[in-house]
């Protein structure tokens, strides 16, 4: 099989990695792609967003399958398209899509058919959001309606930080045409756990749990990024709370999409809070996640294009998918200033020293290659994934992979996996 995967992150790399492995395949392209993947795939110059290269691209090399990673292409409908070319493409259909593509559709939809989640208003002018802001209870989150790279949700303390989060989302329109309306939702207590699932519309799969570390700095400090580090498994996501996971949250969205004409295929992404009242969604995401995908891949035993087909073909409930009985951590390596602002082109070092571990993989992220040399070329620049049998020996194990690397102003967080 000949294979393309659309997307240029830590998440695509992983996934390419993990393509890589299957007997089934014989050649792999990556667009645009990054300078860790080139290693392993041919890279394509062709962006993301690019739907009618990609598809033409897709036709001229008479490709087998086609992997839609990222938010923005599937949200446009990349998928549509290359089905309409006759293409077979892994992930959700733009109708399918608006689940992460529109929170004020993921809220209306659980709330429509009880599946647990914060209590919310949507609001699509300024003056009306900052009014019920002014009697609201707090801490309180503000989020932008639609994409916003994982950078649109603010954890407003008081008033005058709600206020200015809309300001800043409806009226500097710093998302962009994201911030047309905005969700105003209760702030829950609890902690995250981020379950990944494969889904063909009619059977959903979890796999295995993780969770993540969004802000820049250690003990949860500092701003939202897109994330500095993952784990998996969760340790407080027993078999318990998984089992009403299934009956109260898993099944019923991948139902009522259906039920909405809107059924999903590919990658289902249940942001999960487990507060006193039990678990609750947090968020949709249409796509594998990341960080995520770094840990959780690294532990599935089962042929990820197996797995693709499956879906593709409705055909989900009829394979296996099975999972090693370890553990993964992965630690973000970013540059100094993100998520704000931030310089590349930095040499990186000792990447191959890293991986000299076998149970330790550097996912690129930001990254290009000129002349055998890697450099900085993001915010996210890498991230070092390690297998062990426990928890505790994956984090110490991910730390000693990143002791071996180096650039310039590089910023990890220290306390990955320690949740």
């Amino acid at each position: 099989m000949k294979i393309l995967v659309v997307g240029s992150g830590g998440r695509e790399h992983a996934l390419v990695w993990k393509i890589a492995q299957s007997p089934l395949v014989d050649k792999i392209y990556c667009a645009p792609g990054n300078g860790g993947i080139a290693s392993i795939a041919e890279c394509v110059p062709i962006k993301a967003m690019d739907i009618e290269k990609i598809v033409q691209f897709s036709l001229d090399k008479s490709l087998d399958m086609v992997v839609v990673a990222p938010d923005d292409p599937l949200a446009a409908g990349m998928v549509d398209a290359l089905e309409e070319a006759g293409i077979r493409a892994f992930g959700p259909t733009k109708k399918a899509a608006i689940i992460e593509g529109s929170k004020s559709f993921s809220k209306a939809l659980m709330k429509k058919y009880g599946i647990p989640t914060a209590e919310y208003e949507v609001f699509d002018n300024s003056r009306d959001a900052v009014e019920y802001l002014k009697n609201s209870k707090y801490p309180i989150v503000v989020k932008a309606d639609g994409l916003a790279l994982g950078k649109g949700v603010v954890i407003a303390q008081n008033f005058e930080e709600a206020r200015d989060a809309v300001n800043s989302i409806m009226e500097e329109k710093i998302f962009g045409a994201s911030g047309d309306k905005v969700v105003i939702e209760e702030f829950l207590t609890g902690q995250e756990v981020s379950v990944l699932s494969f889904t063909d519309g009619k059977t959903v799969v979890p796999m295995v749990s993780s969770q993540d570390h969004k802000r820049a700095l250690d003990n949860d400090q500092g701003p939202n990024t897109g994330g500095m580090g993952t784990f998996s498994p969760s340790r407080i996501y027993t078999p318990e709370i998984a089992e009403y996971c299934m009956e109260k949250i898993y099944k019923p969205t991948i139902e009522a999409m259906s039920k909405e004409g809107r059924k999903f295929k590919g990658v289902l992404y249940f942001g999960l809070i487990l507060t006193s009242d039990g678990p609750k969604v947090l968020e949709y995401n249409a796509r594998f996640g990341d960080p995520e995908t770094q840990v959780v891949l690294p532990r599935l035993k089962t042929d990820i294009v197996e797995i693709f087909n499956a879906v593709i073909d409705e055909e989900l409930d009829s394979i296996k998918i099975e999972w090693e009985d370890n553990a993964a951590v992965c630690v973000i390596m970013a540059s100094g200033g993100y998520p704000g602002k931030y310089a590349t082109g930095y040499e990186i070092t000792g990447i191959q020293n890293a991986e000299s571990d076998g149970d330790i993989v550097v996912f690129h992220a930001g990254t290009k290659k000129e002349n055998g040399a890697y450099f900085t070329a993001g915010g996210r620049v890498l991230g070092v994934t390690a297998t062990a049998g426990s928890l505790d020996e994956a984090i110490k194990k991910a730390y000693q992979g990143v002791g071996r690397i180096s650039f310039k102003d590089m910023h990890f967080r220290k306390d990955i996996g320690l949740k």
